[in-house]
């Protein structure tokens, strides 16, 4: 789930679109760096969850698995 670096919050528009794109339940390709791993994967974004661990996507792969996903390990940009 979390990557080992601490986390380095995202910038406020970013973190905007992160919310837009979750209340529109947008599907889009995500590409994240993971424990060293990049991975890239179509995903309806769902909810942003906050912890003291850093703020998550919570999305649902195309199988229906969920996955939380640290915003500041994706990479891809976000859909307008």
């Amino acid at each position: 789930m979390a990557a080992d670096k601490q986390y380095q919050p995202i910038k406020c528009d970013i973190h905007d679109r992160f919310e837009l794109a979750c209340m529109r339940e947008i599907v889009d390709i995500v590409t994240w760096t993971e424990k060293d791993q990049k991975h890239s994967e179509k995903l309806r974004f769902l909810d942003l969850e906050y912890t003291k661990e850093g703020e998550f996507l919570i999305a649902e792969n195309q199988s229906k698995d969920r996955l939380t996903i640290r915003l500041d390990t994706i990479t891809s940009t976000l859909p307008d």
